[in-house]
């Protein structure tokens, strides 16, 4: 087997090295690769390795994380009126977007509440009026509070506001921070709450905000010194792929020493990742995954609290244009680099097409100045319904390349499709999808994320492996390849390598 492998390498390298010698490393149109994403490496995404926050304390309270607080005395919700802006209020009985408060973290005990309208929870006149008001768009002393669990009950909770006392709601439903007795945790208490975690976060932010700097650094470089190492890329190439597309951060830009929470590090482990690329002849799509204010408001962008504020003023694209400056300069010698994705997954209609357009434009231009021959990857909105509408803008970007995500997932039209339906459906809707991008004599065409699994609960291998094929199938006719998500996951079906050595998939 060791002579096999050492053979299949040698001929893998021979049949790269003519590749790379036709097209100079990069720019060769008839070429589809056959790539994997490294999700989860240098942009955390919780789901994938949830492992990395079972050291965070009350690791149920990070950053963006919904809480709801149920009064032991009346039995209602707080509530921010008028989703904010002016007085919280213990008066309601059914859940709505004003009876979440989204989690700023300080540390471990100490938070800040945001809550729909994006004010925060505060004291008003604190020393002589106590109401709980949310109407302050920037938190400070006053917006932070401290939240005690009940020692044998962490559902029970009390909290501590600035001026030393606790709040608690009176007979009319209001609530003041005036509370200063010891409690038994009894429901007689107006200052005790149940709480309910109504929605969760676990990004880079999260990650790195939940442990603080000092604990957050040795964990994530632990992290991205082990989740993917040397042998991977070995692994990747013997099993007949030919590219990684890595997904980074923008703080990347700025290590060692990145804006706090992050850490530093993620660099480094990128620089090793285009050594082994070189070293296996691999080609490297680097993936700008998460954009300063995050460009889709999703923990896989790093946005705190789930907003998303990207493309709301220039500040956020200049910043964004420096970091892909940054990284194409970096590694612009390197034969491995074969594209640059500008962004991930901007957010419609958040993001106007506009905005996006302005910012491709400045960023194509950007790589240019380092590159006539890397491609550059423009991605499709989240939640357009106009597939086709970066392909004039593409058209006319010499090298560039329009990214298409597809999921047979987060969707209710797929919760009841039988496992037939589900290959019908990539056999009819997808093909017919991917043709009306790609166009001929028009860019090219990327299905930069796709996986093997579905809503679907169940199905026998076999079942997986034809639902597999049939998007293998239909996703090699985008001119410039694909790449599965992802290469290693504790979700069995979305973990390429799982899939590679359990036989669900062949490539």
């Amino acid at each position: 087997m060791a002579i096999f492998s050492k053979r299949k390498l040698l001929l893998l390298w021979i049949l790269s090295s003519c590749m790379l010698c036709l097209s100079k490393g990069r720019r060769t149109r008839d070429f589809r690769i056959k790539a994997v994403n490294l999700g989860g490496w240098l942009v955390t995404e919780g789901w994938i390795k949830p492992s990395l926050f079972d050291g965070i304390p009350n690791n149920d309270f990070l950053d963006g994380n919904s809480l709801q607080f149920k009064s032991v005395t009346n039995g209602k919700y707080l509530s921010a009126k008028s989703g904010g802006g002016t007085s919280i209020a213990a008066d309601q009985t059914i859940v709505s977007e004003w009876e979440l408060f989204r989690l700023w973290r300080v540390n471990e005990s100490t938070f800040q509440f945001r809550v729909f309208n994006n004010q925060f929870v505060g004291l008003q006149n604190a020393g002589n009026g106590t109401h709980v008001v949310s109407v302050s768009k920037t938190p400070a002393r006053l917006e932070t509070f401290e939240i005690v669990r009940k020692p044998d009950d962490s559902s029970l909770v009390r909290i501590k506001a600035a001026n030393g006392f606790f709040i608690q709601v009176n007979k009319e439903n209001i609530v003041t921070a005036d509370y200063a007795g010891n409690t038994v945790w009894g429901n007689d208490d107006p200052s005790v709450f149940i709480v309910t975690v109504n929605g969760t976060a676990h990004g880079e932010y999260q990650v790195t905000n939940g442990y603080g700097p000092e604990k957050a650094a040795p964990i994530m470089r632990e992290h991205w010194n082990t989740f993917i190492v040397e042998d991977d890329f070995k692994f990747i190439v013997e099993n007949g792929l030919d590219a990684v597309r890595i997904p980074v951060g923008w703080w990347i830009a700025s290590d060692p020493t990145p804006p706090l929470p992050y850490v530093g590090g993620s660099l480094n482990a990128l620089d090793n990742a285009f050594s082994w690329a070189q070293k296996y002849w691999l080609k490297v799509i680097i993936d700008l995954h998460a954009a300063p204010g995050s460009q889709n408001g999703y923990e896989h962008s790093s946005s705190r609290d789930g907003s998303l504020e990207w493309g709301k003023t220039d500040d956020t694209l200049e910043k964004t244009i420096a970091v892909i400056e940054f990284l194409t300069a970096r590694y612009v010698e390197n034969p491995s680099l074969y594209a640059v994705e500008l962004i991930n997954e901007p957010r419609a209609p958040m993001v106007p097409i506009e905005r996006l357009i302005k910012y491709y434009k400045a960023g194509y231009k950007t790589v240019r100045k380092h590159s006539s021959t890397v491609y550059v990857v423009l991605s499709n909105r989240l939640g357009t319904s106009e597939s086709t509408e970066l392909v004039q803008l593409a058209s006319g970007l010499k090298g560039s390349v329009i990214d298409i995500h597809y999921y047979s997932l987060f969707n209710d039209n797929f919760r009841n499709m039988t496992v037939q339906q589900n290959i019908d459906f990539i056999n009819t809707n997808r093909s017919t999808e991917l043709n009306h991008v790609t166009k001929s004599n028009g860019p090219l065409t990327f299905v930069g994320e796709w996986t093997a699994e579905w809503e679907f609960k169940g199905g026998t291998k076999m079942d997986y492996q034809r639902f597999a094929k049939a998007q293998k199938r239909v996703y090699k006719r985008a001119t410039f390849g694909w790449s599965y998500w992802t290469l290693k996951n504790v979700n069995n079906h979305w973990c390429l390598e799982w899939m590679i050595k359990n036989g669900y998939i062949k490539l």
